[in-house]
């Protein structure tokens, strides 16, 4: 049986980068596709049964037997749906039931399988047994870039997209190029603000620093002028081949590499920075036309 937070029984995580609250109609599909692969090792009746018989039990179905095959194929399609709605019991299910098959000699998809499956569906969990994990775990909430009023629709998609893949690179443990993809992020984020006007004088910098520079200098002394300190910060520490050498190669010597929880914490700051700069941007911007 898989392991997670008992909690999920009851009310799964809500969805945020991917999905994690229920199963789409395209991957129960997927799922059923695969016990139809199975079931042509025994008798595809009672492979039917087995599995409906595991779904029954998480979503407290009492399970029995259909009166015929075709009835099996269409009652197990009928409680596949419903613990569709709780994604961790969906997945429990499957899986709990593929190793009871495997413990008595019938081939089954091993978990690489099902974790492909919920990666290209955006399902946000990896099966690692005895566990079952949330991608989204520690994560900064998710950044709603579509906020700021001149960020283009092309720009948003490219930017929401580089974010997903962070998280996708801390779920298989490419620490370093996570903190890169969110870096990118903050980078692409802070050219928004060329142009930003206060008191007569403007953002006119091109690169990330100059950008940085004018903007502090408009808003001196306000939060977004000691936010954009902390963000100058974090930024030189990362791109510093002696501190989290990121961005120009790590000093083999003195650097500090990258590890899981500093890149957790590295990805998070930043999401919560570019949070904060699009929220700023929208204000700086004023109101959306016929707002």
């Amino acid at each position: 049986m898989l392991k997670f937070d008992p909690r999920w029984r009851f009310s799964p995580p809500v969805d945020g980068l991917y999905r994690n609250g229920s199963i789409p109609a395209e991957v129960i599909s997927d799922f059923d596709h695969l016990i139809s692969r199975i079931a042509t090792q025994r008798d595809r009746w009672n492979i039917l049964e087995h599995f409906k018989g595991a779904f029954c039990r998480v979503t407290g179905r009492t399970h029995f037997r259909s009166s015929t095959e075709s009835w099996a194929e269409t009652d197990l399609s009928s409680v596949m749906n419903d613990a569709a709605s709780n994604t961790p019991l969906f997945l429990e299910a499957f899986f709990d039931a593929c190793e009871e098959l495997r413990e008595a000699g019938v081939g089954t998809p091993d978990v690489a399988m099902l974790n492909d499956i919920c990666e290209r569906h955006g399902i946000g969990y990896v099966i690692r047994p005895p566990d079952l994990v949330l991608k989204e775990s520690g994560a900064a909430a998710p950044v709603d870039l579509a906020r700021a009023p001149t960020l283009a629709e092309r720009a948003v998609e490219l930017l929401q997209d580089s974010l997903q893949r962070s998280e996708r690179l801390l779920s298989d443990g490419r620490h370093r190029e996570a903190v890169q993809e969110t870096l990118w992020v903050l980078e692409s984020v802070a050219t928004a603000f060329r142009g930003v006007e206060s008191a007569g004088d403007s953002v006119r910098g091109k690169y990330f620093n100059e950008i940085v520079r004018d903007l502090r200098r408009l808003m001196k002394g306000s939060t977004l002028d000691r936010v954009l300190d902390w963000v100058m910060a974090l930024h030189g520490y990362l791109s510093s081949p002696t501190g989290g050498g990121i961005r120009h190669g790590l000093d083999l010597n003195s650097g500090i590499a990258v590890g899981p929880h500093e890149a957790r914490l590295f990805c998070n700051l930043i999401r919560s920075y570019v949070s904060y700069l699009v929220a700023e941007h929208e204000r700086l911007q004023g109101p959306r036309p016929g707002a």
